[in-house]
């Protein structure tokens, strides 16, 4: 375990509004969503601000309780592109941030392989900019940048590419990526080792596996199937859903990125996951028994709405990835399991249905119905 002297005391957290995000807004102010005991040690008692511009995916809701009950003392909100340098500059010597965890990205592969451009310009040049404001802020009168600060990068293990039936993604496996979003964060991820070489920034990096938990965007596989098992929808499944992904609770991975963070040493990279592989049609299958059982549905009924579309372009057959250096390293293990984690997922969207609907009107049913029609969702 390192000893560093990191100040982590005015923390900025970009895409705070967003699914993961928000959820480690709540982990730091000791308000896990999970309830009980098992995320109440994040011990942080400094000042977030949240920089989030409010897309399609971001949701102020999400964080109404952090808001009635720290805004203005202990949690700002900025509604901010993080492509803004000027904002960007003004918030770091407003705030007097010394720690910055960006979470920020588009995130959605349909979305990358039906438009592009914004992927690139959020995740690439957002970034960038990030970097080059907090090098900047951060940099002493010597030219030196200081020590007490920390820049943490979240990003993906999709930018590895596939893996065959055997094998798991290392941190030092080479980077593959095979769609328009897992590339525009490979780049994203090689800018942030970039400036720890060429400017001395102090910065860490996450690659993590499928997050899942609450206030999920309803796009994402198991909030969409929770909300069309409840309203009778169809449930659509890419080509054979034979395809595997590694599963591990948001709370999970975020008490990961805070150990990172609080313990590892600037320029290293850190692999997160839930060494729990599921086929999408096995994992479908078990969320329709689980959600049946809370709605008093019949099981098989909720089965034969199963609808096979067309595949995804570039569909990586299999991600799995090797947590051992952060666990020997660290000291860092999961607290839910995956039953557990499942069931309270589900019943936390079956009680939020508000939330969803909220979300699911304007901009965002817009684009499912331009974008999805033709394929049968």
């Amino acid at each position: 375990m390192t000893k560093t002297n990191r100040k982590l005391k005015n923390i900025l957290v970009t895409g705070g509004a967003g699914f993961i995000g928000c959820n480690f807004i709540h982990y730091l102010m000791g308000e896990s969503t999970a309830g009980g005991e098992s995320f109440t040690d994040a011990k942080f008692n400094g000042t977030i601000v949240n920089v989030d511009c409010l897309t399609y995916a971001g949701n102020a809701e999400s964080l109404i309780d952090i808001e009635q009950k720290y805004g203005g003392s202990r949690y700002f909100f900025e509604k901010v592109d993080i492509c803004d340098r000027p904002q960007i500059e003004r918030i770091l010597k407003q705030y007097d941030i010394d720690t910055i965890i960006h979470f920020a990205a588009e995130s959605h592969v349909d979305r990358s392989i039906l438009g592009p451009e914004a992927f690139m310009k959020t995740n690439v040049m957002g970034t960038f900019t990030l970097l080059d404001c907090a090098k900047n802020y951060w940099k002493k009168e010597d030219g030196s940048i200081r020590d007490d600060v920390l820049f943490h990068h979240i990003s993906t293990d999709e930018v590895y590419g596939s893996l065959g039936e055997t094998g798991y993604f290392l941190e030092t496996t080479p980077y593959d990526p095979r769609s328009p979003y897992s590339s525009s964060k490979a780049g994203s991820d090689h800018i942030v080792m970039a400036y720890f070489h060429t400017y001395g920034l102090p910065i860490t990096l996450s690659n993590c596996t499928n997050n899942y938990g609450p206030y999920q965007f309803p796009e994402k596989l198991l909030p969409l199937m929770i909300s069309n098992i409840r309203d009778g929808k169809n449930l659509p499944v890419y080509g054979d859903g034979k395809n595997i992904r590694d599963w591990i609770y948001v709370e999970d991975h975020n008490r990961g990125v805070w150990q990172i963070v609080n313990q590892a040493e600037a320029g290293t990279k850190w692999n997160l996951g839930g060494e729990n592989e599921w086929e999408n049609i096995k994992l479908l299958n078990t969320v329709i028994d689980l959600t049946s059982k809370e709605l008093g549905k019949n099981s098989e009924d909720v089965k034969k709405t199963i609808t096979f579309v067309k595949d995804r372009p570039g569909h990586d057959r299999r991600y799995a990835i090797d947590c051992t250096k952060i666990k020997t390293e660290l000291g860092w293990e999961r607290k839910m399991t995956f039953e557990q984690g499942l069931l309270a997922t589900i019943k936390w969207y079956l009680n939020h249905s508000e939330w969803i609907e909220h979300i699911q009107s304007g901009a965002y049913k817009d684009w499912i119905e331009k974008n999805y029609k033709e394929q049968g969702r």
